[in-house]
């Protein structure tokens, strides 16, 4: 249960040596600094724009586009065909696939992307792994870290697993969208080809193929002029 398998395609990323047969997937997290570490290769094959700013440990894939204003600390490995639009921020030990999108006031660190990603509007996505073409709408937030800064719990049925982890948002499985201005809080687990309402505030674990809907009551009243 929660491995990499329920929820990723790894066909879809050019790192799956990462994923350990039978663990839980977010025990992933822990090994992204150190995979760098021994594998990056600093290049820079893509268009990058002199306005950006790219650190030394930085491998930038053909045809991605790095616009003025974004950028790069490293270590940090993005694939091919991406595009890392102005004002992103991406920080430390940071995977990305191809054909990802990577938008405007958007921050990672320590995290997967996998191909075909695209989180384009004012995101945080911080020690969290993203599936083939999810999608991030405007504003949605993965929480990484609890309130009471102790060790990220998920929560299933009536189950609490303990992760180890003190650090740890999300995993959102391949083909999942994530409504905007929606929070994803520490632990949580979203299958493959679900759905987030906008404005939701979601933890647990959400199956695939599932919908989670956010209900609201508005009314409309006469305005008064004094």
């Amino acid at each position: 249960m929660f491995t990499a398998g329920d929820y990723l395609d790894l066909a879809h990323t050019a790192h799956g040596g990462l994923f350990a047969d039978g663990k839980p997937v977010w025990s992933v997290l822990l090994q992204i600094a150190p995979y760098l570490e021994l594998n990056l290769k600093p290049a820079l094959l893509g268009k990058v724009h002199e306005n950006a700013m790219i650190g030394d440990r930085v491998f930038i894939g053909e045809g991605t586009i790095v616009e003025p204003g974004a950028m790069i600390k490293g270590p940090a490995w993005i694939g091919k065909n991406c595009q890392i639009r102005s004002g992103c921020y991406i920080r430390e030990n940071v995977i990305v696939g191809d054909g990802c999108v990577l938008g405007n006031s958007c921050e990672f660190k320590n995290c997967i992307l996998f191909d075909g990603c695209e989180v384009p509007h004012f995101n945080y996505v911080g020690d969290a792994i993203l599936g083939h073409k999810a999608h991030l709408g405007a504003g949605v937030i993965l929480s990484n870290v609890r309130l009471d800064r102790g060790e990220v719990i998920v929560k299933h049925v009536a189950e609490r697993i303990a992760t180890g982890l003190k650090k740890f948002s999300a995993i959102i499985g391949d083909h999942a969208e994530i409504g905007c201005n929606s929070v994803i809080n520490p632990g949580s687990l979203i299958g493959r080809r679900s759905v987030i309402h906008p404005l939701a505030n979601f933890s647990g674990v959400l199956p695939e193929d599932t919908v989670w809907k956010v209900r609201q009551h508005g009314e409309a009243v006469p305005r008064t002029h004094e």
